[in-house]
């Protein structure tokens, strides 16, 4: 097996800060030593001589070429304060409050089609993507950055189309299956059938006690969920159309599912399979790029081809964030009550067309037309974070109470970065 040589360390968290001399290069990207992992620890015994592959080149943050790449896809990390942008030549990982350029790896001419962050910490899974990839598209490669290298990698003998990471375990899509393998030996656990899955579309609770697993089921618009620990699977009939889009809630409780007809978003209990709430994006036809809850599942983000990023108010509970929950919260089984932009129409139910009827979005912000953006909350209170195929990178806030046009708050061009130009 074909594994990196070693190359020195960028500027990324040490995993004993404790025992570094510098152990914070960049002191607007604060490590999170509980998320750090080591080398040891997590694999078995490995070969020590490295094969002649292509070393990557460790570029300063900041630092560009005369050309940027081309961005092939950008994902956040597990609690959306991070994110990475996979390229035709590597990969780069920003900070998104503040706005910062971490560090990047860029190839000899190899590109790179998917890169998944743990947290914070020094291991990413890497697909190679593009027109040269670094990497076959049918391997993960495991990525340790404290080392700078691959120490190891999984073969599920197709193309990847998605990966997912928990502390735990690392899950890999591909065309009709999710593969599920545990994190310390690399061994596969488990197989699971879907429906064809070109998106690679596959979510994952992330709370250590709980492992929630959701992926397209065995038929058109039909959702999958695996409670692992309660040995339980429940079948979610979510949408007449195929499934375009999922998110699930941190611990799994709840999950937001779309079509490929892009105009309502539904809400499900994932133990009951039951519908909790479903809201309009629009009345028109669009691709759905992506859905994110925030922390305390109290807001829905959506992204489309539409050009506009939705925010919707939730009327449904989950188990975390209790503690950051407005007194007027529902309990998780109490009645869906209408949304502002709805309850005018109240009266008129069964008259009026369904369409009518429908929930809103509380907040917009708008964008160009047919790009395709993914979207996030950010860690400050009622704030979005937007991301484009084009570098682009937005933050903004909306009024929770009155909402309306969200207020633009940041914007940069992660690909080729300028002086601060924040309102």
């Amino acid at each position: 097996m074909a594994t990196l040589s070693a190359c020195p360390s960028p500027p990324w968290p040490d995993p004993n800060p404790s025992t570094s001399p510098n152990s914070n290069p960049n002191p607007n990207f604060l490590p999170d030593s509980s998320q750090t992992l080591d080398f040891e620890s997590l694999m078995p015994p490995q070969n020590q001589s490295p094969p002649p592959h292509l070393s990557p080149a460790a570029s300063p943050p900041g630092s560009s070429p005369a050309t940027p790449p081309s961005v092939l896809r950008l994902a956040f990390n597990q609690d959306q304060a991070c994110f990475s942008a996979a390229t035709d030549n590597g990969f780069r990982i920003y900070n998104c409050n503040p706005f910062s350029e971490q560090f990047r790896r860029e190839f000899d001419g190899g590109g790179i089609g998917h890169v998944e962050m743990l947290f914070r910490c020094n291991i990413i899974a890497l697909v190679g993507g593009g027109p040269h990839p670094q990497y076959p598209p049918n391997k993960v490669m495991i990525w340790d950055d404290h080392e700078g290298c691959c120490i190891g990698d999984l073969s599920p003998r197709a193309v990847v189309r998605g990966v997912r990471l928990r502390r735990d375990r690392i899950i890999v899509a591909v065309e009709k299956k999710i593969l599920v393998y545990n994190f310390q030996d690399l061994s596969l656990l488990h197989q699971i059938e879907t429906f064809p899955n070109p998106k690679g579309l596959c979510a994952v609770s992330q709370l250590s006690d709980s492992l929630v697993l959701a992926c397209p089921g065995l038929q058109r618009g039909q959702i999958r969920v695996e409670h692992f620990a309660q040995k339980k699977t429940k079948f979610i009939s979510a949408h007449d159309s195929r499934i375009a889009s999922i998110a699930l809630t941190l611990e799994g409780q709840l999950i937001a599912t779309a079509s490929t007809k892009g105009t309502l978003i539904r809400i499900f209990d994932t133990v009951q399979g039951t519908l909790l709430q479903e809201v309009r994006r629009g009345a028109n036809a669009a691709e759905i790029y992506s859905l994110a809850f925030s922390s305390t599942a109290q807001w829905l983000a959506v992204s489309s081809d539409k050009g506009t990023v939705h925010v919707f108010s939730l009327k449904v509970n989950s188990s975390i964030g209790e503690q950051e929950k407005p007194q007027s919260s529902s309990n998780s089984d109490a009645a869906i009550t209408p949304s502002n932009s709805s309850r005018s129409f109240t009266k008129f139910k069964g008259v009026l067309p369904k369409y009518f009827n429908s929930e809103w979005s509380v907040a917009q912000f708008r964008l160009q037309e047919g790009s395709h953006y993914t979207v996030a909350f950010g860690n400050e209170k009622n704030t979005v974070i937007i991301l484009g195929m084009d570098g682009s990178f937005y933050r903004c806030q909306f009024d929770p109470l009155h909402g309306g046009e969200m207020t633009q708050l940041e914007h940069h061009n992660f690909l080729n970065p300028q002086p601060e130009t924040a309102l």
